[in-house]
Order: C-alpha cells, then sequence, then structure tokens
C-alpha cells in the first residue's frame, strides 16, 4: 500500500503574517516559490498513482513547482471556510472575541463569498477526498497539495479520529510534507511538517 502524501502550498503574504486565508486566492511569495521547488527532489521517482490539488492557485503552483504531473483539483480539498474571520490573525479575532479557540468555537458567518464552514463541514469533505483516495493506494503513493487546518483535519479523520484531534498535530509550515501511512494494518503518520 501506497502513502498518501500531504503537502502544505508554499508561503504566501497571509500565511507570512498569520492572517486566515480560506477562499481568498492569495499567491505565493517569492520564498513559497521557492520551498515548492525544494520540494521537487523529495518528490521525484516516487510512483504516483495520483495527484489531487486545492484548486486555489496557492495550492496548484506549489504541485507545478514540485514537479507534479496529472494534477487533479479537487474543491473538496480548498481550506476551510473561515466566514467573518476571513484574512484577520487569530490576534485579532481574540480581541473581539478572548479565549477564542477555531476548533472549540468555530467561525461567525460572513458575505456571501465567505459564508463560513463549521468543522464538521470540513471534516466531512476530507471525508470525501480520502473515499477518494484509499482506493488509489493500492497502485502506489497519493499526492494531495492542500492547505495547514483542512491538511491536519484531512489527517486526524485518516486515522480515525474526531476531527477536534487536528488541535493536537502541530500546525505544518507552508511547503512542507506529511506521511500517512498504514503500519501493521493501522493508519498512522509516519511523518509531519518535514520540509
Amino acid at each position: 500500500m501506497g502513502q498518501l502524501i500531504l503537502i502544505r502550498h508554499g508561503q504566501t503574504e497571509w500565511s507570512l503574517s498569520g492572517r486566515y486565508a480560506g477562499r481568498t486566492d492569495v499567491p505565493l511569495t517569492e520564498a513559497g516559490e521557492a520551498a515548492a521547488k525544494a520540494l521537487a527532489p523529495r518528490l521525484a521517482g516516487r510512483p504516483l498513482a495520483g495527484v489531487f490539488s486545492s484548486p486555489l492557485s496557492r495550492a496548484v503552483r506549489t504541485a507545478e513547482l514540485a514537479g507534479l504531473t496529472g494534477v487533479r483539483p479537487d474543491p473538496d480539498l480548498i481550506e476551510w471556510d473561515y466566514g467573518g474571520y476571513e484574512g484577520l490573525t487569530a490576534e485579532q479575532i481574540r480581541r473581539a472575541r478572548p479565549g477564542w479557540d477555531l476548533w472549540r468555537d468555530g467561525v461567525v458567518p460572513g458575505d456571501t463569498d465567505h459564508p463560513g464552514e463549521r468543522l464538521e463541514q470540513v471534516a466531512a469533505r476530507t471525508d470525501a477526498v480520502l473515499g477518494r483516495i484509499r482506493p488509489l493506494l493500492s497502485g502506489g503513493d497519493v499526492a494531495v497539495v492542500a492547505h495547514g487546518h483542512l491538511g491536519r483535519v484531512l489527517a486526524v479523520r485518516w486515522l480515525g479520529l474526531d476531527a477536534s484531534a487536528a488541535r493536537l498535530l502541530g500546525h505544518p509550515h507552508p511547503g512542507t510534507l506529511g506521511f500517512l501511512a498504514a503500519e501493521d494494518g493501522q493508519p498512522c503518520i509516519s511523518a509531519w511538517n518535514v520540509p
């Protein structure tokens, strides 16, 4: 059985400043492009049974620069819709809402482009992605280029845990890899936040 290679897109201006970029299509910075290119040697030569990406340009561009081909954009891989918190930092949100925690408290509704999404909705999307990917793993590794919070939810759902357990994983740095595998027939995380 192959591994699910989870790739977080490279750095953007918003990831650098800690702003929540859910549905906003923020481009990679020069450093983000360099980090994406640096992934290419690590991914070269792997027999990939499939490559999927969030349709947002920061993920699609990361896949391209990392040398991945045959990339299939998947709308279920788009980042959490942060609603009214889109573009804000956690510090800004906590000034208005002391003690706020994304995993416990979620988001507030935003405008029509950013209506907001509950954690359960994000989990349902990652479950759908995993349902499409699992059959492919018998043919080799599958690469997924996505986002930080969505990637954490995908990883814990891979493990069969409640989506709220994603708070227990460190936030993957931009341009890093995670490897989801199986050991003795049980799902595991074999590596996380690998540059």
